[in-house]
């Protein structure tokens, strides 16, 4: 039988890493970035973090030791500042300097899983382990720790209470961002410049400031997921390339929300759904089908994009501008 109970913590571990990066992906994108190093950041995010974390828990002869809330904050604060260089380096090269965005995004996806693969083997190196692997069990333990009450609550604490922290920031930022966006000035005006950044910079909207901060804070945003899987969905264990897409599904699910960070944080859960779905569908031990099984979020995708086109409704296109650079002299 389907054990739904199980299935639906599964399917919310795996839908946060891509809540994070399709949420930042639309705030930037709303600033008309098209930011496709979203990968690259969410790996930069990650093994910042981990480097934070490791330099911490080697400081002490016991990791268990480790103050909780330094425990905490270090690998929080090295996962920001990773990613907000990320989007500097991007907002540098693209607003800056006015370099093609899709070549730059795809530059800094390359970039950042070298950069993670280069420094997560040093670390390894360094710990002189038989795996290549590392693992930060003292501070996964603080990241995955749940609430007192769930494991009292039968099912209910299982669905609802079973998380981690960083699950139900996933879910607050995105709601957050979603009202911003559509119900203060600051979102109308970054939507403005997303859309028609001529206008807005007649009416006196600084094009530069909105695209920097909209990026780089979207960068902060992804670098979280990044964070959060190493941390809390593997358990604190870091392994080269052992993110797979999720980067690039994070990609996929902000064309699938239509741009709305709220139907994200639901659309997140069916993606994740949809990721795992294929370890409870019967296959009787077929390898191919069950690789078949995996094909499924991106058929849904493609599915979504078709009569998305065919519908061709304006409020689910993308910001008008994106992906174009302004050169204020053109107004």
């Amino acid at each position: 039988m389907f054990d739904i109970v199980s299935f639906i913590p599964r399917a919310v571990a795996q839908s946060v890493p891509l809540l994070f990066g399709s949420t930042g992906e639309i705030i930037t994108e709303k600033s008309g970035n098209l930011n496709l190093g979203i990968p690259g950041v969410m790996y930069v995010g990650a093994i910042s973090g981990v480097i934070g974390s490791f330099l911490y828990e080697r400081s002490f002869s016991d990791p268990s030791q480790i103050n909780a809330f330094l425990g905490v904050l270090i690998p929080l604060a090295c996962c920001l500042l990773g990613s907000l260089l990320m989007g500097l380096l991007y907002c540098f090269l693209t607003v800056t300097l006015r370099a093609n965005q899709n070549v730059t995004g795809l530059a800094m996806t390359t970039f950042g899983v070298g950069f993670g693969n280069f420094f997560g083997g040093s670390l390894i190196k360094l710990t002189g382990a038989a795996v290549p692997s590392i693992a930060l069990s003292a501070t996964s333990n603080l990241f995955r720790r749940s609430l007192p009450l769930a494991s009292g609550m039968g099912w209910f604490g299982k669905v609802f209470l079973s998380y981690g922290f960083l699950a139900y920031v996933a879910f607050v930022v995105a709601f957050a961002a979603s009202y911003v966006l559509e119900r203060t000035r600051v979102g109308l005006q970054l939507r403005a410049v997303g859309e028609d950044p001529a206008t807005a910079d007649a009416a006196g909207v600084n094009i530069t400031r909105y695209k920097y901060l909209a990026t780089c804070l979207g960068c902060m945003i992804a670098g979280l997921g990044g964070l959060y899987y190493v941390m809390d969905y593997a358990n604190g264990v870091w392994s080269n390339d052992a993110f797979g897409d999720r980067g690039w599904l994070a990609l996929a699910l902000v064309i699938f929300t239509i741009w709305r960070p709220k139907v994200s944080a639901a659309a997140s859960i069916l993606f994740g759904g949809l990721y795992i779905l294929y370890l409870y569908i019967p296959s009787g031990g077929n390898m191919a089908v069950k690789e078949l099984y995996k094909m499924i979020p991106y058929v849904v995708t493609i599915v979504v994009l078709v009569f998305s086109s065919m519908r061709n409704m304006r409020e689910n296109q993308p910001p008008e501008s994106l992906g174009l650079p302004y050169f204020r002299e053109d107004r």
